[in-house]
């Protein structure tokens, strides 16, 4: 039996085909972020209804984002006790009911409460995931992380794009609902949430993952913040991610105060951004995969000159068309990210020690990007306008390129020795079990 007809075996078996468990990832992860950028292109009628100041308008990107981190750092002792299944599950609970209270929320409290509890879920998604993915897909990593990172790029896009269009259809062109444009989102999130019940039936259990799993890694991320590896990672991670966030913070209100454009074509520009992002997300991996290569440091240097080339464009306002730039900065951005996630995967052959280092990656990243908007925002209100803000994320992308030049896949095993203790061996899914029939 081929090792495809073993996988399609292995996963009738319990329900789920391996095509079917994909649409299901990319399910999930498209709620990972439309939560984040809906908000970005109605920032003029949410300030005008609730009274927000710019300052507590960039909590709505920070908190989140903090979240994620905080959460993302306990994801593996969760999926511990509730098994990735019911972790997973769990965090798209806490998504689908912050988007729904956004329904009804009368004030700036109630706005940031949601955004919080939003960035918890994701956090607990973000970090059961990867794991999740290694396990079920060990042969074709590169391209199951490509597509769960391309579907949370997208994610962001229909956010962007979708939220403005549904408060206009909602309120009129007068006075848009950004209440219906934000909550639309609780929809997609219960749907991910059936359809990841019935695909992930064929992960182990909480009482089998426990049997099997290393009891260390309940507190893998505390081992984390001794290594200086595992800080490599996060302090990249972070520091990419903080392009991003300052870009979905900031970018549409830059187009609407510079430029004067209407908050419908700012969050087009998002959308097209994030767009990008799923191409490069996608490509990316994909492209360093070809002929079984694991350097990726040229494409990681790649990625960041082109997101190098976008902060250029914006801060000395080159005459080039916001599509044009949109788009290099959505690609550098969706494959660095992309491209992070495989690197930190790449370091541990054991999906649970592996998952456990990329949620320490993201866990500490999603805390340093967080800082990002703070500071863009600052740096904008200091000057008077977005130019020095723009020259700050490209000088953190040039300081960037020295250090993922250290990531030389003959180190990976070395780099993380002692990290976990003695490797253990990993809980078989299905489709793995199938592929050793």
């Amino acid at each position: 039996m081929s090792r495809a007809a073993s996988a399609v075996s292995g996963h009738s078996r319990t329900g789920a085909g391996p095509v079917f468990f994909a649409c299901v990832v990319v399910l999930v992860a498209l709620n990972l972020r439309a939560f984040l950028t809906s908000s970005s292109p109605l920032l003029e009628p949410i300030r005008a209804a609730t009274g927000i100041g710019f300052h507590a308008v960039a909590l709505l990107t920070v908190l989140p984002m903090f979240a994620m981190g905080a959460v993302s750092l306990s994801g593996a002792a969760v999926g511990q006790r509730l098994g990735a299944r019911g972790g997973i599950a769990l965090g798209l609970g806490a998504i689908a009911l912050a988007c729904a209270g956004r329904y009804v929320a009368g004030g700036a409290a109630a706005l940031l409460w949601s955004a919080a509890l939003a960035g918890a879920g994701v956090g607990l998604v973000q970090a059961l995931m990867p794991g999740v993915v290694k396990q079920a897909y060990p042969a074709r990593l590169g391209l199951m992380t490509g597509l769960y990172s391309a579907a949370i790029m997208g994610g962001g896009g229909l956010g962007a794009m979708a939220s403005p269009w549904l408060a206009r259809a909602v309120g009129g062109e007068a006075q848009l609902d950004w209440h219906a444009g934000l909550a639309m989102w609780a929809v997609l999130a219960v749907v991910a949430l059936a359809a990841w019940l019935r695909g992930a039936r064929q992960l182990p259990s909480a009482s089998s993952s426990a049997r099997v799993a290393d009891p260390s890694l309940d507190r893998a991320w505390l081992r984390c913040f001794g290594h200086r590896r595992a800080w490599l990672l996060a302090l990249c991670f972070g520091l990419i991610n903080g392009g991003y966030t300052s870009l979905v913070a900031w970018l549409p209100h830059y187009f609407h105060a510079e430029r004067g454009w209407t908050a419908q074509q700012g969050g087009a520009v998002l959308a097209l951004m994030t767009l990008a992002q799923v191409v490069g997300a996608l490509t990316l991996p994909a492209l360093a995969r070809r002929g079984g290569q694991r350097d990726l440091r040229p494409w990681l240097v790649g990625a960041l000159l082109a997101q190098l080339v976008g902060f250029a464009a914006l801060g000395l306002a080159l005459p080039v068309p916001a599509a044009v730039i949109a788009v290099v900065l959505g690609v550098g951005l969706g494959g660095a990210f992309s491209l992070c996630m495989v690197l930190a995967l790449d370091h541990r052959p054991d999906p649970a020690q592996a998952g456990a280092l990329a949620g320490f990656m993201q866990g500490v990243g999603f805390m340093i990007a967080a800082l990002a908007p703070f500071v863009t925002g600052w740096v904008r209100e200091q000057t008077g306008g977005f130019t020095m803000a723009w020259a700050y994320l490209a000088v953190v992308t040039v300081l960037l390129l020295p250090a993922v030049l250290r990531f030389d896949p003959r180190r990976y095993a070395s780099a993380t020795d002692g990290l976990f203790g003695a490797p253990v061996a990993p809980a078989l899914c299905p489709i793995d079990r199938a592929r050793e029939a």
